[in-house]
């Protein structure tokens, strides 16, 4: 399909305006956050309340999973009808300017503005597709920092997008409701892809930790602390001011939980060659494990160094040295067993720290026949290539399900993008 032509082909010499949100809504506002601390909000609540990270899910169909149930009086509860759309005014990280389409009846926090549409002016998924093109440019307006600043009603109220053939709103219409139903077939595609994701990850999940708990060995394993395996070395620090293009490969704890799989032999980060004297490395087969995170699942991620060259480390992480299968260890870092030890070792601030001497001292991973160092080592590879494939299977971005996933989201991205190359005022002037 070209859709350059389809689109001439959809307007038919038909004229395009831009119009502002804010002529087309039946109302803009922004929602609000139950009161915190008081049980009668909260327990037992019935009215869906939607939080600014649930912006990213894109649709919202039901309110299991996502949707926190918020137990706010109706008569105080500012609904969200379905088939309207939700914009992120502020949020952390990249969620500002992501927009997302209600199919339920739900309320929303402060941050989150709400558009009721006038469904017979406009289409809303039509409008979801395009607002969704619009993400970089809805961050340039908003005020503040990149990482601090904030759209508002008025900038959403004044957005302006276009509507085909104004002066026949039957066939405004019909264009829109065409456009959006063929982006819908490729996000549809994208969704079917995710949830098998997911149910996969769940079947990986359940076989690793099965796999590592070797019930059925005996005395053919032993469960030993890690302190009795190998040793840890706290890193040195380094910040974000000594990053250049070309220097000393380096790990950064929080690159450890966000950017890492199971194991790498390859670092997103360098710092200067000056500072080769004040870093402290892991060698080849080194674990490098978070010590530092916001939440008690991230502290204790651990990646197993594969690079032919040492790599230096932060001073809020730990290489764990040993004389095991690293990514058999990376692995067994991951289980359920793994993470119930570890939460006892966590402080309970709000930066969560882990508590290396308890570590040492009480987590523990199996050893297959410990008493056959070779013999040992073999079994460990051969969890390790079981293991290998489930992980390429859900982890891999450049195989696997999450690689099919970002290619349908670029051909969704692509066409989304021409399907929505409306000339604007100053391009028809010229």
């Amino acid at each position: 399909m070209s859709s350059v032509n389809y689109l001439d082909t959809l307007l038919n010499g038909a004229a395009v305006e831009w119009r502002a949100l804010g002529e087309v809504a039946k109302k803009i506002s922004s929602g609000g956050t139950p009161q915190t601390g008081v049980a009668e909000f909260w327990e037992g609540g019935t009215i869906p309340w939607m939080s600014s990270g649930e912006v990213n899910l894109g649709t919202i169909y039901k309110t299991e999973n996502f949707i926190t149930e918020s137990g706010m009086r109706n008569s105080s509860a500012k609904f969200v009808p379905k088939n309207s759309l939700v914009i992120a005014l502020a949020g952390q990280g990249k969620t500002r300017g992501k927009v997302a389409r209600t199919r339920i009846d739900l309320t929303t926090n402060q941050s989150l503005a709400s558009v009721i549409v006038d469904e017979k002016v406009v289409n809303s998924d039509y409008l979801y597709h395009f607002l969704k093109s619009q993400y970089e440019n809805l961050r340039k307006i908003s005020s503040g920092s990149a990482t601090r600043g904030g759209l508002n009603l008025q900038m959403i109220s004044s957005y302006k997008f276009p509507v085909p053939c104004p002066e026949r709103p039957e066939r405004s219409l019909e264009i829109q409701a065409e456009i959006a139903r063929i982006l819908d077939s490729f996000t549809e595609l994208t969704t079917e892809l995710t949830t098998e994701l997911t149910a996969r990850k769940r079947q990986y999940n359940y076989y690793r930790d099965r796999l590592l708990s070797f019930d059925e060995m005996g005395e053919k394993v032993e469960w030993k602390a890690l302190g009795d395996i190998g040793e840890f070395i706290r890193g040195k620090r380094f910040t974000k001011a000594d990053y250049v293009q070309e220097g000393i490969s380096v790990i950064h704890y929080g690159e450890i939980y966000t950017r890492y799989g199971v194991w790498t032999d390859n670092a997103f980060s360098k710092v200067r060659d000056d500072m080769a004297g004040s870093l402290r490395y892991a060698e080849p087969g080194d674990v490098v494990m978070a010590g530092v995170g916001e939440t008690v699942e991230d502290v204790g991620k651990a990646v197993a160094w594969l690079g032919t060259h040492r790599v230096a480390f932060h001073d809020d992480s730990y290489a764990f040295r040993h004389s095991m299968d690293p990514k058999y260890v990376a692995y067994a870092m991951q289980t359920a067993s793994f993470n119930s030890q570890k939460t006892k070792h966590v402080s309970s601030g709000k930066v969560k720290r882990l508590l290396i001497e308890g570590i040492k001292k009480d987590v523990r991973i199996p050893v297959p026949y410990p008493d056959e160092p070779e013999r040992s080592l073999a079994e460990q590879t051969r969890i390790v290539a079981i293991l290998d494939k489930f992980d390429a299977l859900t982890n891999s971005i450049s195989e696997g399900l999450p690689r099919e996933i970002e290619l349908r989201e670029q051909q969704y991205e692509y066409y989304r993008d021409l399907l929505l190359s409306f000339p604007r005022p100053h391009e028809v002037a010229a």
